[in-house]
């Protein structure tokens, strides 16, 4: 069973990336440094991009689409793990930024463009991906929650809308043979995941499971696979 978190527990980590004048403009992960830009959801105060990062079936010589992209640590990891082509979304401009940084100091700026976008909306109608991944914003919040800022955008999804939005949209922009993941955790609501998939005409298969030991508590992580029905 799903282990709700509060919004207020979200809110709280949240703030950790808003506040403080000392907030480091970089950071390491996956034995990388990685440029981190103000008013950007750093990739290190959970291990959710860590492990998404390092789970992804990556299509090598494919395309790699990655929603809500933030500082670029996953597609710009697409890149280095051999997609030839790597698209990067945020409704955050300032997340669209942070990814062209890190493009560049990993030299894929090449492979990788980044769009400033709510979901697909920035994508041409005859663009297609051979992967498409969203590190989604798990914590349940009802439909007139406030979303005060970009950064809001990271860590509450009111109602499960852009999440349904996300599958609803995903079969206009996935080539023949393409693949559609979700990155959640078991704080999620999983049991309206599963609705919105099945409205979708999709069913949902869990690839990977993996556990870290965090602060607060253990986290369960899990990697999923959309499948048309």
């Amino acid at each position: 069973m799903a282990v709700k978190e509060s919004p207020e527990a979200a809110e709280a980590v949240l703030n950790r990336a808003m506040e403080g004048d000392d907030l480091p403009d970089s950071f390491t992960l996956l034995g990388r440094e990685w440029d981190l830009h103000r008013d950007v959801f750093p990739g290190t105060i959970t291990a959710a991009t860590e492990v998404m990062a390092s789970a992804l079936p990556y299509p090598e010589g494919g395309s790699f689409l990655e929603v809500g992209c933030g500082t670029g640590v996953i597609s710009v990891t697409a890149a280095l793990s051999g997609c030839a082509q790597v698209t990067a979304l945020d409704i955050n401009e300032k997340a669209v930024a942070n990814t062209e940084a890190n493009a560049r100091r990993h030299q894929v700026a090449d492979k990788v463009r980044a769009l400033h976008s709510d979901l697909y909306d920035a994508l041409a109608p005859e663009d297609r991906f051979d992967a498409i991944f969203w590190n989604v914003p798990w914590t349940f919040v009802e439909d007139d929650f406030s979303l005060k800022s970009h950064l809001h955008h990271a860590v509450f999804d009111p109602g499960y809308k852009g999440q349904a939005r996300y599958l609803a949209g995903a079969r206009d922009h996935l080539a023949d043979g393409g693949r559609l993941f979700i990155g959640t955790a078991d704080l999620g609501d999983r049991e309206m995941l599963d609705r919105f998939a099945e409205d979708a005409g999709m069913r949902v298969e869990l690839l990977r499971r993996i556990r870290r030991i965090e602060v607060v508590r253990v986290m369960e992580y899990h990697l999923l696979e959309l499948h048309q029905q």
